[in-house]
């Protein structure tokens, strides 16, 4: 019987710059995805709110302007097309794997913003995916409390890594976040 061979995992880190607690009432106005290890292959793109309400504190966090958003942002249909297409193109390369911190809220948005408006998520019919706090409280034996994004960050010496609620910018902190953790297992695992 031959052997098959098998793709490498590409951990592809997302954020979500939201405009409110859940999706459908409220926004996803970015998303950013970044694939851990390789800094050559990320995503970004705003998005057009789908609804007329948003949280002006949820809003403030990613610092972008909703005017200008509803007049200039591709609407949801385009941009989750973008991203189905650029996560179908990884394929070539390995298999997919939706990475984030915490994993609900960004999976959440993702998975159903991929659902509701392309007919379903690259990232497979459950959108499930690894958590980073889950993710290094199995590794690290922690509590939750102990596994924020900032106390990993520290853990592992990276502490100049910034932080900026930029959907693309945070995907690629987060990616690197992985890698470390990765590295990290490996040399505790020694």
């Amino acid at each position: 019987m031959p052997v098959m061979s098998r793709l490498p995992e590409l951990y592809v880190a997302v954020d979500v710059e939201a405009d409110g607690p859940i999706p459908g009432p409220y926004s996803m106005i970015s998303l950013g995805m970044a694939v851990a290890g390789r800094p050559d292959l990320s995503f970004y793109t705003e998005l057009r709110p789908i609804s007329d309400d948003f949280d002006p504190k949820a809003l403030a966090v990613s610092g972008l302007d909703r005017e200008r958003l509803l007049r200039e942002a591709p609407a949801a249909e385009e941009a989750m097309s973008a991203a189905a297409r650029w996560v179908d193109g990884l394929r070539g390369i390995g298999r997919p794997v939706f990475l984030a911190a915490p994993a609900v809220w960004d999976g959440m948005f993702v998975h159903w913003y991929f659902m509701r408006f392309t007919g379903k998520s690259p990232f497979g019919a459950t959108g499930s995916g690894i958590d980073l706090r889950s993710y290094w409280m199995g590794m690290t034996g922690s509590e939750w409390a102990g596994t924020r994004k900032g106390t990993v960050k520290h853990a592992l010496g990276l502490d100049g890594l910034p932080h900026t609620h930029h959907a693309g910018e945070d995907a690629a902190e987060l990616a690197q976040i992985f890698e470390a953790v990765v590295r990290h297992r490996g040399e505790t695992a020694e």
